[in-house]
This record gives C-alpha cells, structure tokens and sequence, in this order.
C-alpha cells in the first residue's frame, strides 16, 4: 500500500468515515505490517494507532503490549486488556503458541440416513438425485445443499422420515419439503418428515444447533423438539442451540414470534425479536440479546459475548474436531470478540493468546489450555 493512500486512510479511520471495505483493507495491511517494507517511520504509525485506541469507545484505559506487530494490531482493532479482544485477522504474530499443528477449519459434510436405514455420505454424493421416498425426490444441488421435490407420484407418504447428521467439523444445509430452510452446525442431528403431506404439524427433532427460516403455514404449526423442549412457530426466523455439553438450551428469535415450553404442563413463554430462551434443568427464563451473536456460526464466524475460555474452547473443539484439555489454573477472564470459522486453528489460537491472559499447547488434534 502506497504512503499516500495510508494516510488517507488513517485519518479517515481516525474520523470515523472509513467504508467496511477501507476498514478492512487498513487493518488487513496493519496485521501483515512490516516495518522494513514501508516507507513511513514505525513511530509515527504506533503513535496514530495508539490515539486512535485511545479514543475508541471503552477503551481510555492501558491496552497489551506483546511485541510490535501484535501491540500495533490491538491498537487498531481496539483490543482492551484481559477483558475484550475483536478477533479480526489475517497473519498474527506466531511468536506464543507452542508447537502448533495447524488444523484446517470445519467444511460442508453430513450423512444422511433414510427411512429404512440407507445411508448417504453427502460431501462425497454426486449432484442430482439421490433418493426418492414415498413420491418425493431428495436432491443434491450443485452448491451442494439438499432439497426436497414432490416426484412423479401424487401419492406421498408422509410416515417416512429422514436425518441428517453432521460430525465434528461438518455443517449442512436442507430446504425441507415444505420450503423452510435449516442450517445444521457441527455435531448435530435433524430428523424430519420426507413429506409434510396431510399433517396437521410439521414436527422436527434436532440434537445440536440449527439455525430456521420456516416457511409460514398458519394451519400447520412448525414443531421443533429438543430433549424436555418444544418450541412451536407459524413462519419465522430463529436459532437452537441444544448441544448436550452446554449449560443451556438456547433459543433465539430473529423474525416473528415463537412459543416455546418445557412440558405441556407448563405455561408456554412466547419470545419476541431480539430475545432468547434459556433452558436450564426445569427453569425456563427469557433474556434480550443481540441475535446476531447466535447466528454468527451460521454466517461463518465465531461470536464471543463475554465468553470465558471454556465455552469458547468448547465452540473450537467441535468446528476443528479437537480434544481441549487445561493445565494448571484455568484462565477467568470474559473475552468478547469475533473471528471467521474458517480460518485454521493456529490463527484462532494466535488470536486468543494476543490477550495476554491464556496460552495454548498444541499436539496432533489436542489443544492444552494454559494460564
């Protein structure tokens, strides 16, 4: 990048005026930033960089320092000590993390398991059709997601019932019969209808985490079930999360209303945008959140809220099929931050350790959590 155009952008970064694409373009350049490649003096960009922190909501008090390059990327990208961290990134310093393996970030693969037991491995499936079952046709598209068409027949039968399941670093996508569209993260399992045919409720089970965009049907109530959940809808956009190793089950409304109950003993709670539904052992309670924090999986990043490292690792551990263990104290800090899933391994970690409050070993698929 020519010393003009920095300057130009550092001052309208500075003003607050840069575009997203200028924005990215400067702290892409920042975290690659060498100081023998460019013509201008390393003083006088960290003392930019610091004003610029200083001047960031939030951030009038001291920030890391761990070396140059990564001092000058927390600077930009306003990196508050033990406390938050924006993970956006393209080259971190590689200077803490001992012996990394890089692992490669999760893809699109599934299996899916027909009525009767046949088995399909999705990612290696050829595109067209894969299946037909009781008059509708399961297909693969060329952007590899699997839809569901009403075939030759009329006569549908609406008893048989399929699943998807993804693995430890899979995800996938299916437009259901009926036109509602669901994103499977990792480590998860849906089983649904072939057909919505003369149902009077279009039921679904999931294990794990989807994100739904149901298509409206007020005479067919949409039914999600998780484990002692029910969550019912007309035609909206909502995410769960209901993987087994998490404290809560999580529901989280985008679009719409939902009515989500423990039982059909209990008094249902109906969410409106912008909350979610906690499920803890038998106590149902509702919270306001930002619900783009529980789709950022879904729109290929992760999203930490003041997250401790466990829940982050946890999120780490089933994207890049690792085995998390912890040495010593483990790190108490929150983190907030967001960085793309699909970087490997190595940079999320860099990342994580440009904290300053946690180190990580790494050997083969086990990552050690460190003080």
């Amino acid at each position: 990048m020519e010393k003009e155009q920095l300057k130009v952008l550092f001052k309208k970064y500075h003003e607050g005026t840069c575009t997203e694409e200028e924005k990215t373009l400067l702290e892409s350049w920042y975290l690659q930033y060498n100081e023998h490649e460019v013509d201008l003096p390393a003083r006088k960009i960290a003392a930019i960089g610091k004003r610029i922190f200083r001047e960031l909501p939030g951030n009038e008090s001291s920030f890391l320092r761990i070396g140059v390059v990564i001092t000058l990327a927390a600077v930009l990208i306003g990196l508050l000590i033990s406390v938050t961290v924006k993970l956006v990134f393209d080259n971190p310093s590689e200077k803490n993390i001992t012996a990394v393996h890089d692992i490669p970030p999760g893809s699109n693969k599934a299996i899916l398991t027909l009525a009767g037991g046949k088995r399909i491995d999705l990612n290696r499936a050829a595109n067209g059709r894969l299946a037909t079952q009781g008059g509708i046709q399961i297909v693969k598209n060329a952007n590899g997601q699997l839809t569901y068409r009403n075939g030759e027949t009329t006569t549908v039968d609406e008893t048989l019932s399929n699943t998807i399941t993804t693995p430890n670093s899979g995800q996938w996508f299916v437009a259901l019969p009926d036109g509602t569209k669901v994103w499977l993260n990792n480590a998860s399992s849906f089983t649904y209808p072939a057909s919505f045919a003369h149902q009077k409720e279009r039921i679904v089970q999931l294990n794990g985490e989807a994100y739904f965009e149901v298509a409206k049907d007020k005479a067919h109530p949409f039914i999600v079930r998780t484990g002692q959940q029910e969550i019912r809808v007309l035609g909206t956009h909502f995410n769960v999360n209901a993987f087994t190793d998490e404290l809560s089950v999580r529901t989280t409304l985008l679009e719409g209303s939902v009515r989500v109950m423990l039982s059909a003993r209990q008094a249902a709670k109906i969410l409106s945008p912008g909350q979610q539904s906690l499920l803890a052992g038998n106590s149902l309670t509702i919270r306001a959140v930002d619900p783009q924090q529980a789709i950022a999986w879904k729109n290929g990043y992760f999203r930490f809220n003041n997250e401790k490292i466990q829940s982050i690792m946890r999120q780490l551990s089933r994207w890049y099929d690792i085995e998390v263990r912890y040495e010593g104290p483990v790190p108490t800090e929150a983190m907030n931050g967001k960085v793309s899933r699909y970087k490997n391994i190595s940079q999320v970690l860099k990342a994580l350790e440009a904290t300053g409050t946690v180190r990580f070993k790494a050997e083969g698929r086990r990552v050690t959590v460190m003080k």
